[in-house]
């Protein structure tokens, strides 16, 4: 019978060019039915003959239906391995991967859809679908109680949800957010126009309720702040740092791993004057601040911006940040620019700008290797020193890398 011998990039198991879904290394299976979904040959349904020993159970009971952790069922040091292997493909050297702290409750942020199937997230490869929930292994016990609060205030006061092939319906998303650290909570329920009953009632155990309105055609889980109760703010804490977030503000994820992350960023930093680029609401920047650094920051978002001068005033911290793209930036005059592009990667425009002027450390942060990879290639003038992998997110195919890069 087949044998699973790898994973694809993707986390899908391989067998005779035919991606298994769900499948582990070594597993005996026979494949049912293949169908060709996005010009891919995929098993949509198949039976285990006998488990790999890297096979484990999975925690949570919307596995294999959820689109979300596809690598729940896999041993999470070969998730670990395999991440690695992913990195060493693509860059094609060897990268090590520091194994998240925590690979569940790990997440600080969720995004539910409430829809008349039910709360919870897409099944995988169906936007149309969600598949309903009770809780969120990968989020934690929060989620649970706030599932239950907002069927209560969906059934208790008559609130019509989304039916989502018609594009129809007022309540849309529930986002959940949580300080990892610091215990506060944030519910953002997001809708379309129309009228909300006061949810607090209902969610007495969050810091911060808000209503968002999602005024455009689009699919998307946040919106025009209508009205808030509770804290303007929840506030997370990284190694003695605080953070401030907004219902529309960018944070890292995993709390547990971000940690690492920005003290990885410290090390890595050189001299004393640090360019904080596409900062957000100043993750890296307000740190280093904290150590010593005179930092400067910039982004295009006006709001994320707003943020970080926020969180500068409540760390105490002199850093400035300036809202600006990546193609006005200066970066002449500093020790270390640090660079955490979107997904897209870095401009051609700023690449040959750091090339030229840049400083004699660059620090790149990216969630995407392989425009990572593409733009190292692009930068002729400096070269790896070191780098490491992070596991920002378990369960998924997803790794995050930070590299400190030497001018030639």
């Amino acid at each position: 019978m087949p044998i699973v011998r790898k994973l694809n990039d993707d986390g899908f198991g391989i067998i005779k060019g035919i991606l298994v879904p769900y499948s582990v290394p070594g597993d005996e299976i026979e494949i049912e039915e293949v169908k060709k979904i996005k010009k891919k040959r995929m098993a949509t349904k198949w039976r285990l003959l006998r488990s790999s020993p890297l096979r484990v159970g999975a925690r949570c009971e919307a596995f294999g239906r959820c689109g979300g952790c596809i690598l729940q069922h896999i041993d999470y040091n070969y998730q670990v391995e395999f991440k690695e292997e992913k990195l060493r493909k693509i860059l094609g050297f060897e990268v090590n991967v520091i194994p998240s702290p925590r690979i569940f409750g790990h997440r600080n942020r969720i995004d539910l859809a409430v829809t008349v199937e039910g709360i919870g997230f897409r099944e995988r490869g169906k936007w149309w679908s969600v598949v309903n929930i009770e809780k969120c292994p990968v989020f934690g016990p929060t989620s649970k109680k706030a599932i239950k609060r907002l069927k209560e205030f969906i059934e208790e006061e008559k609130i019509e949800t989304w039916k989502i092939r018609e594009d129809k319906g007022f309540l849309r998303y529930m986002v959940l957010r949580e300080g990892k650290f610091t215990g506060e909570v944030m519910v953002n329920l997001v809708t379309k126009e129309g009228k909300l009953p006061d949810p607090s009632p209902y969610f007495d155990f969050a810091t911060s309720i808000y209503w968002s309105v999602n005024r455009t055609k689009s699919d998307i889980s946040h919106g025009d702040v209508k009205e808030f109760w509770g804290e303007k703010f929840i506030t997370e804490e990284l190694d003695g740092v605080k953070y401030l977030i907004h219902p529309n503000s960018f944070f890292q994820t995993n709390s547990y791993q971000a940690v690492n992350l920005v003290k990885i960023v410290a090390k890595f930093a050189n001299g004393e004057k640090i360019l904080d680029m596409y900062s957000g609401v100043g993750t890296f920047g307000i740190y280093l601040a904290r150590k010593g650094f005179k930092v400067k920051g910039f982004d295009s978002n006006e709001f994320a911006i707003e943020m970080a001068r926020e969180n500068a005033e409540i760390n105490g911290v002199e850093a400035k940040f300036f809202v600006a793209t990546d193609r006005e930036v200066e970066v002449k005059g500093f020790d270390t620019v640090i660079v955490d592009p979107p997904r897209a990667g870095l401009h051609p425009k700023l690449i040959k700008r750091l090339d030229r002027e840049g400083p004699e450390t660059l620090i790149y942060v990216s969630c995407n290797p392989k425009t990572f990879n593409q733009n190292i290639k692009q930068l002729k003038n400096y070269r790896i020193e070191e780098i490491i992998g992070l596991d920002m997110f378990p369960h998924t195919p997803h790794v995050e890398l930070v590299s400190k890069l030497s001018k030639v």
